[in-house]
């Protein structure tokens, strides 16, 4: 059994589709949605959106924060990023990797800003090398 799945940015709708199973990256660790799922709305974090879709094809975009909400077999995703893995290029996570790193803690908002930086670099390398 199917369920809709609504995916927007702020500058576009990027997906509307029928699918059977989402995957997103939860800000606290990775979801999986199905039908029926008891409602849902959660805060997003870094990392690989996974989408099997109605068709049989399977669908991977990299997702910048963000929330989702999981009510009446309507999943929504609003996100800063949704991005193809093809489209990522894996120097540039490098290099927001290695800026993160360098970077120097002085309070809890710069803590929370370079754990971004890390975990996003190292999305973005993950998934550009597994094209």
């Amino acid at each position: 059994m199917a369920f809709q799945c609504v995916l927007v940015t702020p500058e576009q709708q990027v997906l509307e589709e029928k699918v059977v199973q989402v995957i997103l990256p939860a800000h606290d660790g990775e979801i999986g949605i199905l039908t029926d799922r008891a409602p849902l709305l959660v805060k997003l974090g870094v990392g690989a959106l996974r989408l099997d879709l109605v068709s049989g094809q399977k669908r991977i975009l990299f997702i910048d924060a963000g929330i989702a909400q999981m009510k009446d077999n309507q999943l929504t995703i609003l996100t800063n990023q949704a991005t193809p893995p093809e489209e990522l290029n894996i120097e540039s996570g490098k290099a927001e990797f290695n800026e993160a790193v360098a970077r120097k803690i002085t309070d809890e908002k710069s803590f929370e800003q370079r754990d971004h930086a890390l975990r996003r670099g190292r999305a973005i390398q993950e998934l550009a090398g597994k094209r």
